[in-house]
């Protein structure tokens, strides 16, 4: 039989708040819990939502998270090379006096989700939708993203979005009482690995040490950046 709590059940959308809960018939609200299906990497998440299309629930509302290197439109920082997340930052807070009119129209792309949605023509969308769709109405698919995170009943993205903290903190994900998939967890370990590594070149070390060197010889802070010194000096 179909089932009876979610809005696949007839084809139908049940009323469903931004905070994801559902009305019972004595006026109380209960929890309803999101989805979070992590996947190894952002091409997987194109096969997942293109599986999803060819299912029942392919109406459900979704949303899917990814940095800035797939999500950005901005046309001066998505052609720069490995600092985007710095651009976009210094244009968000109009460091040179310039804003980022694709993040003030990210709430267009929300806006046209929910439309859909009321007139029952709602699709599972992939990375490249968005995209498409943020460039037609000049919105920022990156912070749409985020926004439709709130409604999302699934909430696609990469392992590293729910196993490291910070990122989780950035992007507001709170697992707490949620659903969480993991697509191909035998890779989790090395994910795991990887999110507490760091590498560095003898010339970035060297150039630490230099730059310790002048906080030390100027009694900037000492008791703090002589112990750093010593482990630059130690791994040079």
């Amino acid at each position: 039989d179909p089932c009876t709590e979610c809005s696949c059940s007839s084809g139908k959308e049940t009323d469903k708040d931004i905070g994801s809960t559902k009305k019972k018939e004595n006026g109380e609200r209960s929890f309803v819990p999101k989805i979070f299906f992590g996947t190894r990497t952002h091409k997987q998440i194109s096969q997942i939502t293109r599986e999803l299309k060819r299912t029942a629930y392919s109406t459900v509302s979704m949303t899917i998270l990814s940095s800035r290197d797939y999500t950005c439109i901005h046309p001066t920082v998505s052609s720069s090379g490995s600092n985007r997340n710095e651009m976009c930052v210094e244009l968000l807070e109009g460091k040179h006096g310039k804003s980022c009119l694709y993040y003030h129209g990210a709430h267009k792309l929300g806006e046209h989700h929910a439309l859909q949605s009321a007139h029952r023509v709602y699709q599972a969308w992939d990375i490249e939708d968005l995209v498409s769709l943020g460039k037609k109405l000049r919105a920022c698919p990156y912070f749409a993203a985020r926004e439709l995170m709130v409604g999302a009943d699934i909430v696609f993205c990469p392992y590293n979005y729910l196993l490291d903290p910070q990122i989780r903190e950035s992007m507001d994900i709170n697992l707490k009482d949620q659903v969480v998939i993991l697509d191909e967890a035998h890779n989790i370990e090395d994910c795991a690995r990887e999110s507490v590594s760091y590498s560095v070149t003898e010339s970035q070390l060297r150039a630490a040490r230099e730059e310790l060197d002048f906080m030390v010889n100027n009694n900037i802070r000492q008791k703090d950046h002589e112990p750093l010194r010593a482990v630059c000096c130690s791994l040079t």
